[in-house]
């Protein structure tokens, strides 16, 4: 749950490099406490040099920048307390990747903050768990895919356990699926009460995936609010050089041409298919399917697979790290491995019953989103937990 207290706040930002022009004038904008924000902005915008100066990277050259409602010293003993609360990613992530192997990148923030030996361990241990790398401890970073160097950097940056996450672009240079699985890392971090705080230049990934988008343009801050009222924006997206999410660039289309008149804006590809339904007048399933939720922490995978069977499930997903590693280490064949919910949701709408594998604070996110879809669309799929 989001608290009122903002995790993160800029006080009339301004900052310039060396013999350059100004980069960031008269920033001002609050992220609250458990959110998930996208800064977005084209190349150029100040995206980096804003995220830079969340933990003391970079030092603005006026105003303040404050964390849990402290303003930031920059002295070496204030920021080493600062960086423990605030975990930056950067957009290469072989920049933060230097030891010999992945224990030594992930442990090497516990190293420095002194800790026993057998308390390095367990936090390296964890750490991986949590980014699905258990096993990688002896291997190379340099030996590693373009997704997995992340999740070592996320890893060691969870070694510090902060409490806001800052990704500066963090699917830049993935693939499409290995860029979805990030993001739902992200979901997952966020929903153990984490505030997450990206940059990207990507708006459709932006609009899906924020609660709140910051917009940014040659260095000042051009408007803060929910994906669908910035990305609706016209005007906004025009000043900002950026194109209006494909999704909700259909919808308004639709609008437009009042196929959709009245319609709130789509949060993702079952409520853009629920509209087009009623546009076309096409008949909708007769009965909807039944979504079932299995606790990854909770179930062996003999209930799980008992589960399958008995309640004829067609399409099974699974949604966070300790979800995915059940699943394989149970060999539970999977049909879906990101993007789950809405795959689930559009199976459910045509009448098919599904299973989502996840765990912890993801189990809410699941139930929350499915109740979202059904109220907006006056639409009845059955949640069930199982075991």
């Amino acid at each position: 749950m989001m608290s009122t207290e903002p995790a993160l706040e800029f006080r009339d930002v301004g900052f310039a490099y060396p013999d350059s022009p100004v980069s960031l004038s008269d920033v001002s904008f609050s992220v609250p406490c458990g959110s998930k924000i996208a800064l977005v902005g084209p190349n150029g915008a100040g995206k980096t040099t804003l995220l830079l100066m969340c933990n003391g990277i970079l030092r603005p050259s006026k105003g303040e920048v404050r964390v849990h409602g402290i303003s930031l010293s920059y002295d070496r003993t204030a920021l080493r307390e600062v960086r423990k609360r605030v975990g930056f990613v950067f957009q290469n992530s072989e920049n933060q990747l230097f030891a010999p192997t992945v224990y030594q990148d992930v442990a090497f923030g516990p190293v420095n903050l002194d800790l026993p030996p057998e308390d390095i361990r367990e936090t390296v241990r964890q750490a991986l768990f949590s980014v699905g790398l258990s096993g990688f401890e002896k291997r190379p970073p340099h030996h590693l895919s373009g997704g997995e160097k992340k999740r070592v950097a996320i890893a060691g940056v969870l070694a510090m356990n902060p409490d806001i996450l800052v990704f500066d672009e963090p699917t830049s240079s993935l693939d499409p699926a290995t860029a979805a699985e990030i993001m739902d890392l992200l979901d997952e971090l966020n929903s153990q009460g984490r505030t997450v705080i990206i940059s990207t230049h990507d708006v459709q990934l932006a609009y899906s995936w924020a609660d709140e988008v910051i917009l940014i343009s040659d260095g000042t801050i051009l408007h803060q609010g929910t994906p669908a009222s910035v990305f609706t924006n016209p005007d906004l997206m025009h000043r900002a050089r950026l194109t209006i999410p494909p999704l909700l660039d259909l919808f308004m289309t639709l609008r437009d041409r009042n196929l959709a008149f009245g319609t709130n804006p789509p949060a993702g590809i079952p409520e853009m298919a629920h509209i087009v339904e009623q546009a076309t007048g096409c008949e909708p399933a007769r009965r909807t399917g039944h979504i079932f939720i299995a606790d990854a922490g909770r179930m062996t995978g003999d209930a799980i697979r008992a589960a399958i069977g008995e309640c004829s499930i067609r399409y099974v997903g699974a949604m966070g790290t300790q979800a995915k590693m059940v699943a394989a280490a149970e060999k539970i064949p999977l049909t879906f491995t990101y993007g789950v919910i809405d795959k689930c949701l559009l199976k459910a709408v045509m009448g098919a019953d599904c299973l989502i594998i996840t765990s912890g604070g993801m189990i809410g996110h699941v139930s929350r989103r499915i109740g979202g879809f059904c109220r907006e669309h006056a639409v009845v799929i059955p949640v069930s937990d199982i075991g």
